[in-house]
């Protein structure tokens, strides 16, 4: 029975680390190909359209983002993406000739991009 378990927790942990790998693969590749025009690869709005908006793209490694991000984790990122009220980034992507496929976001999504972003910003300054 102790081996059945041993072995069962060996294998979950296989998983959960896969798994862990792919959602991050997932937020990566989300991020660099939704967000990067803007906010750079390293996520410090350093992006070729970060100052062709108004207001200019923020740079998301500052402390009071780090803040928002981990008090409000979903909701940060789901809120700026889907911009109920308004139409900036849309704008922004049109305005500059920019064209985005439409991208129907899960959970997962979000969760992955709020992941990649969170380890991202942890690795900087």
């Amino acid at each position: 029975m102790k081996v059945l378990l041993i072995a069962a927790l060996g294998i979950l942990s296989i998983v959960q680390t896969s798994s862990s790998v792919a959602d991050n693969a997932n937020g990566k590749n989300l991020f660099l190909q939704r967000c990067a025009m803007c906010h750079g690869a390293d996520i410090k709005a350093t992006g070729p359209l970060a100052n062709k908006s108004q207001p200019p793209t923020p740079d998301l490694t500052t402390t009071a983002f780090k803040k928002r991000l981990n008090d409000y984790p979903g909701v940060i990122v789901s809120s700026i993406i889907l911009r109920p009220n308004g139409d900036l980034i849309p704008r922004t992507l049109r305005e500059n000739g920019v064209k985005i496929a439409p991208h129907v976001w899960s959970v997962e999504d979000f969760r992955d991009l709020n992941q990649y972003m969170s380890s991202v910003i942890s690795k900087s300054r």
